[in-house]
């Protein structure tokens, strides 16, 4: 994992220009109008993208539609998959424990429920 992944997608503009993209090629124009940016201001954030490999271009006729390259997001889903084994690991600890609390809780209210002999 690279750290130039993570600084491209820092940025919230970029972070939503790759949401957008996720349903399919786009042009500069259509990226700009979904985010209420200016075309130049798109075209500065899809340069970092590409620069960072995160995305690719094709030119067609006049138009540049960029596109999602999908190496660099499963190396990224990859490098997170060890760090989901130990959120899921620590979660499934934390509900073990839990449980027993509510199981306490429950032995202390059933015992505060039954009437006391005196």
């Amino acid at each position: 994992m690279n750290i130039t992944t993570f600084s491209a997608l820092a940025e919230p503009n970029r972070l939503g220009m790759v949401e957008l993209l996720r349903g399919g090629p786009l042009t500069v124009g259509e990226i700009a109008d979904h985010l209420g940016l200016r075309q130049p201001q798109a075209s500065k954030h899809l340069r970092v993208l590409l620069e960072a490999g995160l995305v690719e271009v094709e030119a067609v006729a006049n138009r540049r539609n960029y596109r999602l390259r999908a190496e660099p997001f499963r190396a990224l889903d990859s490098w997170l998959d060890a760090y989901r084994r130990i959120w899921n690991e620590r979660f499934d600890n934390l509900n073990i424990y839990l449980q027993k609390l509510q199981a306490e809780e429950n032995k202390l209210q059933a015992g505060e429920s039954e009437p006391k002999e005196t």
